[in-house]
């Protein structure tokens, strides 16, 4: 198995064409990724609901939001 330091120096030694390639496949992958830690974060929320048996209702949420028109607005 390839250390760190030695799998840099094999990036280092691609011609730029092959690394531009290279950090754009990385890049992409990332941004896949991304969704995945959001579902992956949902569904231990939903564990944890679950295992605590927490149960929440329309009314816990009623007044949550803020219904004021805003600050005013001096001209």
């Amino acid at each position: 198995m390839m250390t760190l330091q030695e799998i840099i120096n094999s990036i280092e030694s691609l011609p730029t064409e092959e690394r531009e390639y290279l950090f754009e496949f990385l890049r992409k992958k990332k941004q896949e990724s991304k969704g995945d830690d959001f579902w992956q974060g949902l569904q231990k929320f939903t564990s944890v609901i679950q295992s605590e048996e927490i149960i929440f209702t329309d009314d816990d949420f009623a007044d949550l939001r803020d219904r004021s028109v805003g600050r005013e607005i001096e001209l």
